[in-house]
């Protein structure tokens, strides 16, 4: 039977056997395989890759292996520049913006209390959600593998960890959007975003003892709920001890 070497880099080692991580190793298959069946096969979503080089050149997924190449595979994220050479993403997001799946809805508030566009909802089924990901160039947050193998997608993330604090820890460095926290921006029930609002409008529709100790509210049209900075800032700022973001104090 045709054989290929194949070798993984960084975080795509995670969905690997053991025996296979961070090395080299010789896989066998039948026929002339798209190389995006055989890597899925091995167990890596096709949605969490960037790049494919087999002999050193780059391809797409829908090129064949016969047998004897020797194929690197690189991460979505992999921090090199890869500009000159073909992606396999037909473009690239505009903005980073997600969808989390039904089992990730604490991760989902803690994204929007960042400030990221983070769709969710318990009644999403996968079809549903794939739909979105696509439709709207969002990047698809869940913890079923399998889901990140459907042949429509592509965009998506498996998060690791199952602590929602460090989850929220693992999309931020995963993503490195460090630099794009926009903290008390966008709504935490409904992902709506947030307007400043005259501290006279809120005056019998917050209650008295916050109404007498903030002067600065902000307002969410999607669901009429306002916001001080008292509601979720220790929250965010628990966040920020515990995870060591960037300095959420300053920015906010």
């Amino acid at each position: 039977m045709p054989a290929a070497e194949f070798r993984f880099y960084e975080e795509l080692n995670d969905y690997l056997h053991a025996s296979r991580r961070k090395r080299s190793f010789t896989h066998t298959f039948a026929g002339a395989p798209a190389i995006k069946d055989i890597i899925e096969a091995l167990g890596v979503p096709h949605t969490e890759i960037d790049l494919i080089l087999v002999d050193g050149r780059s391809v797409r997924f829908s090129h064949r292996l016969r047998g004897g190449e020797r194929v690197a595979v690189y991460p979505m994220f992999e921090r090199f520049d890869i500009r000159p050479l073909h992606k396999l993403r037909p473009k690239p997001l505009r903005r980073t913006r997600f969808v989390a799946d039904v089992h990730l809805g604490r991760l989902a508030r803690h994204l929007r209390l960042l400030g990221f566009d983070t769709l969710y909802s318990t009644k999403l089924d996968d079809r549903s959600l794939v739909a979105i990901s696509v439709r709207e160039r969002r990047i698809l947050l869940t913890r079923d593998v399998a889901l990140l193998k459907h042949r429509m997608l592509t965009r998506g993330y498996w998060v690791r960890t199952t602590d929602s604090d460090r989850q929220v820890e693992e999309i931020v460095r995963a993503f490195a959007l460090e630099k794009d926290l926009r903290p008390f921006t966008r709504c935490m029930s409904c992902n709506a975003v947030l307007r400043p609002v005259a501290r006279a409008v809120v005056a019998g529709r917050v209650p008295t003892r916050v109404f007498r100790r903030y002067r600065r509210f902000t307002y969410c049209a999607g669901c009429g709920r306002f916001y001080w900075r008292g509601t979720h800032f220790e929250r965010l700022e628990q966040l920020s001890r515990r995870r060591r973001f960037t300095d959420f104090s300053r920015r906010a």
